[in-house]
């Protein structure tokens, strides 16, 4: 069993930055790959970036590519997502999740692939 619990949302101004945070508890953190979907209201959850179980590799949503990275330090059973350059389309309710199996190698997109989810942390971004 693994908790993943974010933090980080907030209110911002379009154009600003906000950087949330996934911390992981229950097993090696190192071993799994984590990814981050959001959801906006009357909106089905979407892909927004993942990280690979090294952190060698990263895969992002077309709609975040060059404003959202993904990071992690397994020293702090952290992953992490960077938002800058936000929108109001990016007004959503953001969750990370981990696949129950260590050294998952997969597309990373869809939420199935998912096993462990957060309780997510809101994010609002203002016109």
């Amino acid at each position: 069993q693994v908790q993943l619990v974010e933090s980080g949302g907030g209110l911002v101004q379009a154009g600003g930055s906000l950087r949330l945070s996934c911390a992981a508890s229950g097993r090696t953190f190192s071993s799994y790959a984590v990814g981050w979907f959001r959801q906006a209201p009357g909106k089905e959850r979407e892909f927004v970036a993942a990280i690979s179980w090294t952190g060698e590799s990263t895969y992002y949503a077309d709609s975040v590519k060059g404003r959202l990275t993904i990071s992690r330090d397994n020293a702090k059973n952290t992953v992490y997502l960077q938002m800058n350059s936000l929108k109001p389309e990016d007004t959503a309710v953001y969750y990370c999740a981990a696949p129950a199996m260590a050294y998952y190698s997969g597309s990373y997109n869809s939420d199935v692939e998912y096993d462990y989810w957060g309780q997510g942390t809101q994010v609002t971004v203002s016109s």
